[in-house]
This record gives C-alpha cells, sequence and structure tokens, in this order.
C-alpha cells in the first residue's frame, strides 16, 4: 500500500484517451504498471455497438492497479469539450482516439473535421488546466509515406502525406489516412502557436498482443496472409511492423524524455512481402499462408521507414517479427478470434 502511494506522488496522474481501443488499452496497462495513477476516457460506458452487443470495459477495470489508480470518464470525439474533465489536474495526456471509418458511412469531411474539432478541444483543455506538462499524440505511418516524392525513398520525419495523392490513389483507408495526417498537422501547429509541449509518436503496422475486447484492424491486417484479407488494409511492397508494447513504452519514453521534441517514427522491422510469405510459411505450417499478390497496395514505393531518430534518444526495441505473429496469434485463438 505505503508502496502504491509513493509510486504515485511519484508519477502523478496522466490521461488517456479512447481507452477501450487496442493501444490505449495496452497504454493504460502499461502506464499502471509504471505507477501512474490514469484517467481515460471512452465513448460511453454503456456504449451499444453497430452490432446490438454493449461495449464491454471491464477489462480496464481490472487491469493491475486499476481500482485504486484507473479512472474511466465518457467523452466523445463529436463534443470537444467533453475531454475537458478527464483532462483536468494531469501532468500529461496521451491523446490515441480516432475515429475509424473503414466503411465509408461518413464523408472524409465529417470524419476529419470531428478529429481534428476534438484533437484541439483536448489541447485547449490542457492548456486551461495549465498542469499539463506534455501531450504525446499517436500518429500513423499514414501521415509519412504518401506523396510522390516517396517511391524508392527512406523517409523521416521529414515527410508528410499528400492529401491530394491519398485522394487520386483509392487507397483502402482514405478517410483514415487523411484525417490522421491533417489532424496531426494542426495539432502541431496549434502546440507551436501555443507554446504547449507536443510530441508526436508515428507508428508502422501494430502488431502482437492485444488486451482490447475485439480484433484490432492492424492485427487483422497483419495477419491478411494467414486468415485471409477480410477487406483489412492491403501490405505495402516492403511492409514496416511494430509490436504492440513497442509502440506503448514508445509513448511512455518519449513522455517521460527530457528532450523530446517534435514528430518519432516508431518501426521495429520491415519485410518485402515475398519474404513475409516464406516466413509465414516457415512458422506456421498448420495455416494456408495465402498469396500475396492480391493483398500488395501498388501505390505505396516507399523503400523504408527511418526510426533513427527515436533510437538516437536511447529508445530501443525489444521485439522481432516472431514474436509479434507468435503473440497475435496466440491471442486471436484465445479470443476465439481464430
Amino acid at each position: 500500500m505505503g508502496e502504491d502511494d509513493d509510486d504515485e506522488k511519484k508519477k502523478g496522474r496522466v490521461c488517456v484517451t479512447g481507452g477501450s481501443g487496442f493501444v490505449a488499452s495496452w497504454l493504460i496497462m502499461r502506464l499502471l504498471q509504471h505507477g501512474y495513477s490514469v484517467n481515460t476516457t471512452v465513448r460511453s460506458q454503456s456504449h451499444t455497438s453497430a452490432s446490438g452487443s454493449k461495449k464491454d470495459i471491464s477489462f480496464l477495470k481490472s487491469l493491475p492497479g486499476a481500482s485504486e489508480r484507473l479512472h474511466v470518464f465518457t467523452a466523445d470525439l463529436e463534443n470537444p469539450d467533453s475531454f475537458a474533465v478527464a483532462v483536468d489536474g494531469c501532468i500529461g495526456v496521451f491523446h490515441v482516439a480516432h475515429p475509424i471509418d473503414f466503411q465509408n458511412k461518413e464523408t472524409v469531411e465529417t470524419i476529419t473535421n470531428k478529429s481534428i474539432g476534438a484533437t484541439l478541444g483536448i489541447l485547449k483543455a490542457c492548456l486551461k488546466t495549465k498542469t499539463v506538462k506534455r501531450v504525446v499524440y499517436t500518429s500513423s505511418a499514414s501521415t509519412v509515406m504518401f506523396n510522390d516524392k516517396a517511391a524508392g525513398a527512406v523517409l523521416d520525419e521529414g515527410s508528410w502525406s499528400d492529401v491530394d495523392y491519398i485522394k487520386n490513389g483509392k487507397h483502402f483507408g482514405t478517410s483514415y489516412f487523411i484525417s490522421k495526417t491533417l489532424t496531426e498537422r494542426a495539432a502541431l501547429e496549434f502546440a507551436e502557436k501555443h507554446s504547449l509541449d507536443l510530441v508526436s509518436v508515428i507508428p508502422t503496422w501494430i502488431h502482437g498482443p492485444f488486451i482490447c475486447t475485439s480484433c484490432p484492424g492492424s492485427v487483422k491486417s497483419s495477419l491478411a496472409m494467414l486468415i485471409g484479407n477480410e477487406g483489412q488494409i492491403q501490405y505495402c511492397e516492403n511492409t514496416p511492423f511494430v509490436h504492440t508494447d513497442d509502440v506503448a513504452s514508445a509513448h511512455i519514453f518519449l513522455f517521460e524524455y527530457p528532450e523530446a521534441k517534435g514528430r518519432y517514427i516508431c518501426s521495429a522491422v520491415e519485410i518485402t512481402v515475398d519474404k513475409l510469405h516464406e516466413f509465414l510459411s516457415a512458422r506456421y505450417p498448420e495455416f494456408k499462408v495465402l498469396s500475396a499478390d492480391f493483398l500488395i497496395d501498388e501505390g505505396v514505393k516507399f523503400t523504408s521507414l527511418s526510426s533513427k531518430k527515436l533510437l538516437d534518444t536511447g529508445f530501443r526495441y525489444k521485439y522481432g517479427l516472431e514474436e509479434m505473429f507468435d503473440e497475435a496469434i496466440e491471442c486471436c485463438r484465445q479470443k476465439g478470434f481464430i
């Protein structure tokens, strides 16, 4: 008991948005383990999904340390002011929540406006509370890799996706790519204008274990050769991956690293589609590994995404492809998804 109290005094309280999601839930688990108190937001604590099932957040409330140090708030991206109560009094905010609509039920403009509006609302709440030392924004590699200069290039944090290029490319997930790109730009611009300390983490394909109740889209897409395309995001010719836990660790590391500034690509492993097919066929003979031909997104031509800036801080990745696939498959089996 005394040790927990000391940890809370040392670490303080942080806010994680979108707590029931893939990355946010794992991040919450790790923050609790690090001794932080955590406020998290969910759309509704009795939210009913499109399928009619209620969103179960009991897995968050049963995490070690949650009963003492996790507080769940209701907030919705469509109501930016709703995040203020969860942000109030926190020393840091991890803004992970983002609207996802791969079924194109809403227009790109609607999703983008919702995402930017919510993000700026959260950043304004950070300024108002005066206790937030740093905001860590969860971006996506899709904010870096879609532009006409990317072909054959090694891309770093100086590269930005071109919205017109994305629109013309007819990629799967266009609304996500565009809204992510414009939201990260808006967040960085707002932070600079108002002298708010904000860093963005730019993960590639996040793959590995998960504690949320549904199978994450990026895990489904990473497993596409094993379980079928399922209408998920396609592979790039050269596909970059990063383990769930490395992404969470990078968020916490950059929150705590004094000199952190700007954008950080978070990508541990890159593999060509052919090599991935060989790897999966050899490691998982129990699956019928599909040919990747129909899974390749021809519109993505970058050579590599550089993690040099993140590695130069002293951060190190702990996991490779083997752990990512082994642990994702085990998780999917335990939860009955495969």
